[in-house]
């Protein structure tokens, strides 16, 4: 009896270190990653303006070809809206929304999570001419984890996972636009 409380008080200390520890883990994310692409700005721009073209590109949109997809508005305009429904736990369900548009250069989408967890990121996507048929384009997210999941930063750094998550999606574009 004497072991089995030594056991449940060390568990207890433990939880309550990394709930503390989680008071002063940042609880902001931010990642970025960028591409050149061999093809004129406009072009590109035009493509990647459009959310369900994202399907053809972006990592998420492969790892449940089965998953429930949704569209409300105009593609490629403020306002349109991009849902998905999986069962897996690793997609889940939620929505990304065009919020605005710098024609050629930037659009603006607010990602809504709604499962596993619920949470609300910005995300964006930039164009910038390089040479006449060169075009850097960088993918981008911004969010913050609330406390106390924030505490897995401390083991995971998901800025990176997200990263090449970004990465492996603008490889995908560049093979798709270059093609």
């Amino acid at each position: 009896m004497k072991i089995l409380k030594k056991v449940l008080l060390a568990v207890l200390a433990i939880v309550a270190i990394l709930l503390i520890a989680g008071l002063f883990v940042s609880k902001d994310m931010n990642a970025e990653t960028a591409i050149i692409i061999a093809k004129p700005t406009t072009e590109v721009f035009d493509y990647i303006k459009h959310l369900k073209n994202q399907d053809n590109y972006s990592k998420w949109a492969t790892m449940d070809p089965a998953m429930k997809k949704d569209y409300r508005g105009t593609d490629g305009t403020v306002g349109f809206v991009s849902a998905w429904d999986s069962e897996k736990s690793d997609v889940g369900k939620g929505e990304q929304e065009i919020k605005k548009i710098v024609d050629g250069e930037r659009v603006d989408f607010e990602l809504r999570f709604i499962k596993p967890f619920e949470s609300i990121a910005g995300a964006y996507m930039t164009t910038d001419s390089i040479a006449p048929n060169q075009t850097k384009v960088k993918w981008g997210f911004s969010g913050k984890m609330a406390y106390p999941f924030n505490i897995m930063r401390l083991f995971i750094d998901p800025e990176k996972a997200i990263g090449n998550d970004f990465a492996t999606g603008l490889a995908n574009l560049k093979a798709v636009l270059e093609k």
